[in-house]
């Protein structure tokens, strides 16, 4: 098959491409830096020219509310318009569990946009759920923190490693599309202070941790499963403190 990434570069798209490659795929990487930019539509149809699958692992550049909402918006929709005009029969997309509970996040808010345009696309789609990535959780720590201080809510969170998300995106991109949600999550459940805690100590980040229950997570509160997967969620492989080792 010919598997176009966009977003092909990044964290997840390499992994994707490495993979698929390997498996015997074409796969493609399709970002601004090879000359594909979904926000002017710029070399989009050429990349998507033969394509069997469309995968978007990309983000936006920024996370103000506007701007991430304004990059997904116009990303999806040159997206869905290319691969219509090119034939291209699975849309794929990596999106967030718990996105729709999470209404008060722009970010989030900016997701379940994407997602609808794809669903109402009428394009034959995958849209795969992951949890937060353990690669997240400097990033957190820094939104979080205020003179030396990371201040965070204690709602549950299921962490995975990038490399389980990647492997998920990468079969699913090549099966049967599902026209619906398949969820990833990591192999163990803990509240969100107590992995940036963890994460913290293991780095030896001076930083305190401290628990507020009414904390926000990019502008969300968080319940005990806002974050979490259904019980049919698939489970990664790297455990938390294996993935602190590497």
């Amino acid at each position: 098959m010919k598997v176009v990434v966009i977003g092909g570069t990044g964290l997840i798209g390499s992994n994707v491409v490495t993979r698929l490659g390997e498996d015997g795929h074409e796969a493609v990487a399709a970002a601004p830096s090879t000359g594909v930019d979904t926000i002017t539509g710029t070399g989009v149809r050429e990349v998507l020219a033969g394509a069997d699958v469309l995968v978007d692992v990309s983000n936006s550049p920024s996370f103000a509310d506007d701007d991430v909402l304004a990059f997904f918006r116009t990303a999806t929709t040159t997206l869905v318009e290319a691969a219509r005009a090119e034939g291209v029969g699975h849309y794929v997309a990596l999106s967030v569990v718990g996105a729709e509970r999470a209404p008060e996040s722009g970010y989030l808010r900016a997701k379940v946009v994407q997602e609808q345009l794809i669903r109402e696309s009428g394009l034959s789609h995958s849209l795969v759920h992951a949890t937060q990535f353990y690669e997240f959780a400097g990033g957190i720590a820094d939104s979080a923190t205020a003179d030396g201080v990371v201040t965070l809510p204690d709602g549950g969170v299921q962490p995975v490693a990038a490399t389980d998300v990647a492997a998920t995106v990468a079969r699913t991109s090549v099966g049967t599309p599902r026209d619906g949600v398949l969820e990833i999550g990591g192999p163990e459940v803990f509240g969100m202070d107590e992995w940036i805690r963890t994460v913290l100590t293991a780095r030896n980040d001076p930083r305190t941790v401290v628990t507020d229950p009414a904390a926000r997570y990019f502008g969300t509160r968080l319940d005990a499963k806002t974050l979490l997967p259904g019980p049919d969620a698939l489970v990664g492989e790297v455990r938390l403190a294996d993935w602190l080792t590497t």
